[in-house]
């Protein structure tokens, strides 16, 4: 899946390294090897995060293996304004539920954001044979 951050008029990093531990090893910004794998990985800072076979995980999981926070009023280090919440889209809809609750389905296209509104869109091609 593709896992894209707004955050107040700027874009957010999802990074490489997610969900690995070291040492690990790095090459042009991408995670080449690491000590050990967890449920859900992210190995160049692209926002392509990859899901253990079997595992139902959501964009919750996701960001406990980050360190960051996500709820209706945070997303990472950024919270939303006064009467403003996280907003989550699904392959370009708006996802009715929490922003943790989203799915983490291959090739799906998640979009977070708070602040302005970003409208969502369907930009990332995923590579032949992924």
């Amino acid at each position: 899946m593709h896992v894209e951050l707004f955050a107040e008029n700027r874009v957010v990093i999802v990074p490489a390294g997610i969900g690995t531990r070291t040492p690990r090893a790095l090459e042009d910004g991408q995670v080449v090897t690491a000590r050990c794998y967890g449920e859900i990985v992210t190995l160049a800072p692209t926002g392509v995060a990859l899901v253990a076979g079997g595992e139902h995980l959501t964009t919750a999981t996701l960001f406990r293996s980050w360190g960051e926070p996500l709820s209706s009023s945070r997303l990472a280090s950024f919270p939303a304004r006064p009467g403003m919440h996280v907003a989550a889209f699904l392959d370009g809809r708006r996802w009715r539920g929490s922003p943790g609750s989203v799915p983490l389905v291959r090739h799906a296209e998640i979009v977070l954001e708070v602040g302005p509104h970003v409208p969502p869109h369907h930009s990332f091609v995923f590579p032949t044979g992924s």
